[in-house]
């Protein structure tokens, strides 16, 4: 059994040695009731993470190298709704390690940004330059604002250039980072759902396992209780 589980570790590690993953674990909040008026969350025309839509979130995100006035790097924000109070949630973004760069996660309720003027001020400016560069989400312009009580949160993401090469050029110009950006509920608060058919794998190879090693236990004990013929 232990060599099963041994393998299986082997398997996962195979699979995530390529990538970074810096995560972020937090409760849902209180609901609270958004109003239909404008300005509105909705005009903001952020990216949205939710557990019952759309939870992976495939982009790039420009980086600069850190400096005195941004010691993170260069920020952008995300909208997670749907949320439940309460409920433990798992916040992901992983990246190629070909691609080396810090990352910082943090996130805000509503009230907290709109009532701490660095927060708001660094909110309407990556919303304005995404609509500038007409990166806001398509949805959002299908859509009216919501009247309904939600739990919703904002995501603060910094994102720093973490290398050196001696290519000036690049130096000045770090590439784009090509990252997924994931939000995972918890099963029971317990463990991020990803992980529960991992978990369930495991376990039927767990006791498959204890089955196949009692036949072959009993198969064993058999063969030496057999009676061997004796050679004069």
């Amino acid at each position: 059994m232990s060599l099963i589980l041994y393998l299986v570790f082997l398997v996962a590690l195979a699979i995530t040695v390529n990538a970074n993953t810096e995560k972020l674990i937090f409760l849902g909040p209180s609901a609270i009731t958004i109003p239909n008026v404008h300005p509105g969350l909705d005009d903001l025309r952020l990216d949205t993470l939710s557990p019952t839509g759309q939870h992976t979130l495939e982009t790039q995100l420009t980086v600069k190298f850190p400096t005195e006035a941004e010691p993170r790097g260069l920020q952008s924000w995300y909208l997670i709704e749907g949320l439940q109070e309460g409920r433990r949630y798992e916040l992901r973004i992983c990246w190629a390690a070909t691609q080396p760069t810090k990352f910082w996660l943090d996130v805000h309720q509503i009230t907290e940004v709109f009532e701490t003027p660095l927060l708001i001020s660094s909110l309407a400016t990556y919303s304005e330059r995404r609509q500038e560069l007409g990166l806001e989400d398509p949805e959002y312009t299908k859509a009216g604002s919501s009247t309904l009580s939600k739990s919703v949160l904002f995501l603060q993401l910094h994102s720093a250039a973490d290398f050196f090469s001696s290519n000036r050029t690049l130096m000045e110009f770090p590439p784009a980072v090509d990252v997924d950006i994931i939000l995972d509920p918890y099963l029971f608060n317990i463990l991020p759902r990803s992980l529960g058919p991992t978990a369930i794998y495991i376990a039927i190879l767990a006791v498959g396992s204890w089955f196949l090693s009692g036949v072959i236990h009993t198969w064993l004990s058999s063969i030496e209780a057999t009676p061997k013929p004796h050679t004069d």
